[in-house]
């Protein structure tokens, strides 16, 4: 028997925020399909807070009273619309049940609630949430950034044997001369949410002292992402889901990794080093450490980066994934029109989605 057709209603996005169905629902749904803490309600309600403009709507699919697919979204240009994508959110804001697919749900949406709208854009969707639809007639897809993660079996010796040789070397000789200088190397967990304003005021001590303070975007108590990172991250420890991982040189804060947990898997959202230290690698070290204590306690199984491959990720592991953008029009010519318009850009033009991309940390 063919499933019912879905039901759609618009709502105030701040609904995500002030109804505690429209949570349940959410939250509900995000543990069926893919589970990451960072799409909570509590997470995608904070960003909102912080990065959204009030346009925001929510779009909610029901079959039947129980609602089976969630999207935040936002006017993206005339007739068109995109899931909200603040780039601190690694992926698109939008939540289903596991049976339905993307291209379906898109094509629904797309024809359905949001009136005459001639594009709908589904931005950074990760394969293994939702595997990429085929392009079709109405619909493509566009590849967005590789992501990479270090699956956590074994031994640690294994591991770190099976990394390059210049790598190893590198941080041997990184550790003998801080332990020549008679410098002091230590890792501190931080777990609990009153710690977290504190916390955040020291790494955000090392944003604001490199290259992020001068495009504006270091974290501060008083900026919007110092509002979004400290509700994130206390609402993530009441929960037991946060850890910060800061590195020390004697009783010098040098780097920090502000990561959620959640069943196994640790999700490295922000990493902070001392730029000022030229002859070492402060994040590395912490890296190779964390690692160590990861590999030995057997708790963590996975490590999920979610930002664009870096050169030091490929020191780390070999596995990435590309995570995807996906566009729904309304009808066919209009595929074929944007073709067009991409292929009269310039050859060395990234790929995106019609919507404007941004990249996460």
């Amino acid at each position: 028997m063919a499933s019912p057709p879905l039901q759609w209603k618009l709502r105030p996005a701040q609904a995500l925020r002030d109804d505690p169905a429209i949570r349940s629902a959410w939250d509900r749904l995000n543990s069926q399909r893919g589970d990451l803490p960072f799409m909570s309600a509590d997470a995608v309600g904070a960003a909102l807070a912080a990065f959204g403009s009030g346009q925001e709507r929510l779009a909610v699919a029901s079959r039947g009273a129980e609602p089976v697919a969630l999207f935040v979204l936002v006017p993206d240009g005339r007739l068109r619309w995109a899931t909200f994508q603040p780039s601190q959110l690694p992926l698109g804001t939008w939540v289903a049940a596991p049976d339905l697919q993307l291209a379906d749900l898109a094509r629904s949406l797309c024809r359905g609630p949001l009136g005459l709208c001639l594009a709908l854009s589904i931005t950074q969707v990760d394969p293994l949430c939702s595997p990429r639809p085929a392009d079709g007639a109405d619909a493509r897809g566009d590849d967005y950034i590789e992501t990479a993660w270090i699956d956590v079996a074994g031994s640690f010796e294994d591991y770190w044997a099976a990394r390059g040789k210049n790598l190893r070397q590198n941080m041997r000789k990184q550790r003998n001369k801080l332990a020549a200088d008679g410098v002091q190397t230590s890792m501190r967990m931080i777990t609990d949410a009153a710690s977290v304003a504190s916390a955040l005021d020291r790494y955000g001590a090392l944003e604001s002292a490199g290259w992020k303070a001068q495009e504006g975007t270091a974290i501060h108590p008083d900026n919007a992402q110092g509002r979004f990172y400290r509700e994130l991250f206390e609402r993530a420890a009441v929960r037991g889901e946060m850890v910060f991982y800061e590195y020390l040189f004697d009783e010098q804060t040098v780097a920090m990794n502000l990561c959620l947990l959640r069943r196994g898997q640790l999700i490295v959202l922000k990493t902070a080093y001392d730029e000022s230290i030229k002859a070492l690698s402060p994040a590395f070290l912490l890296r190779e450490e964390e690692l160590q204590r990861f590999f030995g306690e057997g708790q963590i199984l996975r490590v999920e980066y979610f930002g664009k491959v870096m050169d030091w990720h490929t020191k780390l592991t070999q596995d990435k994934r590309c995570i995807y953008h996906y566009t729904q029009y309304r009808w066919p010519w209009l595929t074929r029109l944007a073709e067009r318009r991409r292929a009269a850009t310039r050859p060395s033009a990234p790929a995106t989605a019609d919507t404007a991309a941004v990249e996460t940390n």
